[in-house]
């Protein structure tokens, strides 16, 4: 599906018929990517960079188990619909941070290559059935150019925080901050200041999943960071708490080899982490952990029990976002993505599930 309409209809959908009154704290703080009516650049400052519209075409996934297509509960997961995407834009693919407007519908992603794509998930009912409005755009560094013109990619993690974005760079263990309401996916990055130990990340196992906490809830104003597989000396996986009130280094417990590879936070004050591993004899798995948030702190180690695991014999590939948002009735839907690597024996998966409590 293809529209022309793009950023100007995303920013206008997503102001339509919001009250932010009306919205819990978690809904409030995602409903990022609302540049003012006018903006603040002008077109011709931006030209190199400019967003470029692309197709991207979608394959309904009918089942979530391979092997009995009536199998829709897993854990405390309900599978609703899933979709294969593919794209003739050789820059599309990579996915490793989503993050959905109060609706469900209009996306931020972001690829590891250092790119942006927003546009619109299409339904059916409850089900997927295409993107559209999709664009593609370079995520911008300090000097407004491209990020990858400084050697900066493996762009991981994506958090909202009202109109500011944020994006972690696992390679160079950097976290930059995008203020969309100055340009939209032309906003320059500016860097966020981490403890001296983030840079001490592995460079390919380092920040992997950022969760801004917005107001109402522990730990208000705080950026959560958490790397992929940095182990501090009794082997948990290192994460941040960056501003705030309580800035520190905690700890999350490593069980079964399973790295971080995204977390999602719930407006009831749950921290979804989502984790991925590979062997090559048992092939890949994911799970998703559930973790109070009232339980982090400066020096804590949290644990907290699966709620959702998946292996070969699931519609799964190397799935690297989570995000959550509530439906009307009630319902909190789950929404996934996986990176192919760009890799022809890969897939770029979205997939969505309920999260029955």
């Amino acid at each position: 599906m293809r529209s022309t309409l793009s950023r100007r209809r995303f920013l206008k959908d997503v102001a339509a018929g919001l009250s932010a009154a009306a919205l819990p704290a978690l809904v409030r703080a995602e409903t990022a990517t609302q540049p003012p009516p006018k903006p603040a650049y002008k077109p011709s400052e931006y030209s190199v960079t400019a967003p470029v519209s692309i197709e991207v075409k979608a394959r309904p996934l009918p089942s979530f188990d391979t092997r009995d297509g009536s199998h829709v509960r897993f854990g405390a997961l309900e599978y609703r619909s899933g979709l294969i995407l593919t794209s003739s834009f050789s820059g599309f693919g990579g996915l490793s941070g989503l993050r959905l407007d109060p609706k469900g519908e209009r996306f931020i992603a972001i690829s590891d290559k250092g790119s942006w794509f927003t546009g619109r998930i299409v339904y059916r009912g409850r089900e997927m059935v295409g993107l559209d409005d999709v664009e593609a755009a370079p995520l911008l560094g300090p000097d407004g150019k491209p990020i990858i013109t400084r050697g900066w990619y493996d762009s991981e993690s994506l958090a909202l925080d009202g109109s500011f974005v944020y994006v972690g760079l696992e390679r160079v263990n950097q976290v930059l901050r995008y203020d969309f309401s100055k340009g939209f996916t032309r906003a320059p990055g500016e860097v966020v200041p981490l403890p001296p130990a983030a840079r001490k990340l592995p460079s390919n196992k380092g920040l992997e999943a950022l969760v801004f906490v917005p107001k109402g809830l522990p730990l208000a104003g705080t950026l959560i960071a958490m790397s992929e597989r940095g182990l501090d000396a009794a082997g948990n996986l290192i994460a941040f708490l960056v501003g705030g009130k309580t800035p520190g280094q905690f700890g999350i417990r490593r069980t079964e080899n399973f790295d971080i590879s995204d977390a999602v936070l719930l407006p009831s004050g749950d921290l979804l982490i989502l984790e991925r591993k590979f062997s090559w004899i048992g092939g890949i798995g994911i799970r998703i952990r559930r973790l109070a948030l009232s339980q982090i702190a400066p020096g804590a180690v949290v644990d907290g029990p699966s709620i959702f695991n998946a292996d070969l014999s699931n519609e799964i590939d190397n799935m690297e976002g989570i995000d959550a948002h509530v439906k009307p009735e009630g319902d909190t839907v789950l929404t996934m993505v996986s990176d192919d690597n760009f890799s022809l024996i890969q897939r770029n998966l979205l997939l969505q599930f309920t999260l029955v409590e």
